[in-house]
């Protein structure tokens, strides 16, 4: 017997619920929180793990704090256990690492570089059902946010599928900020300094996405208006099978968190 409803509607009633965050692979959702993570797959399978636990004092340090974040958000992708095949991982740190080597090319071999690398990413994150997959992920989150998991899963709810916390957001808002730091910061030129840029720009952005998730003010939140209007093209209006695998993963977490 299915226990998901009974999961979710415990989760409606509970006081508080931990922060959620995800991604939307072509095969499901992962679901995570500050200690735990669980993939849903389309075929009916529950796969679950546990997330890093970074020493606490790395929480109050600016700019490391964002980097161990970006890390550990990627660490159901990236370990054995994880939900990305071998070949996958490699194609992604591939990906992470490439801009350090395209930014010795001369332009414009180092632009097109680094298009056709985001290019091949998104293609390899988002293809087959992972838009419509990605929207169910941010309604599944909406849902526990908004405590509407019951209905959501029986179809009578449907929370925004667009979400002000998603990596489109995070990506929209590094594109400029690792522009910017490229040509203004004052950094010799040497073998390092793409790599330092490259790390500086990422810490950069996250300590601004810290800060415009955490403000209510306009000013603010004017940083999340290229993210949100992206993610009309990085997702698709799921259907209800497709958020109720979202949901699935909702549940495994939730089970794990208010036990």
């Amino acid at each position: 017997m299915d226990e998901t409803p009974q999961m979710l509607r415990r989760g409606d009633a509970a006081l508080a619920l931990p922060r959620l965050g995800g991604m939307a692979r072509p095969n499901g959702v992962v679901i995570v929180s500050e200690h735990f993570w669980a993939f849903a797959g389309t075929d009916g399978s529950l796969r679950e793990g546990t997330m890093p636990k970074p020493p606490e004092i790395v929480h109050s340090l600016p700019l490391a704090r964002g980097l161990v974040r970006l890390g550990a958000s990627l660490s159901p992708m990236f370990k054995r256990s994880g939900v990305a095949p071998p070949k996958e991982r490699l194609l992604i740190l591939f990906a992470i690492l490439a801009p350090i080597g395209f930014a010795f090319l001369p332009s414009p071999w180092s632009t097109i570089g680094g298009v056709s690398i985001s290019l091949l990413l998104l293609f390899t994150i988002l293809r087959g059902r992972a838009l419509h997959l990605h929207g169910a992920e941010h309604r599944a989150i909406a849902a526990a946010e908004e405590r509407r998991l019951a209905s959501t899963w029986q179809g009578t709810a449907k929370p925004s599928r667009f979400s002000p916390r998603c990596g489109t957001n995070f990506a929209a808002l590094a594109l400029p900020v690792t522009f910017f730091a490229d040509r203004v910061l004052p950094i010799m030129p040497a073998f390092w300094s793409p790599l330092v840029v490259l790390v500086l720009s990422l810490a950069l952005t996250m300590e601004l996405w810290r800060m415009v998730q955490k403000s209510s003010s306009k000013l603010w939140q004017a940083f999340l208006v290229p993210g949100l209007a992206l993610q009309r093209l990085t997702t698709r209006e799921p259907r209800l099978e497709e958020t109720q695998v979202a949901l699935r993963a909702v549940a495994a977490v939730l089970a794990r968190e208010l036990s």
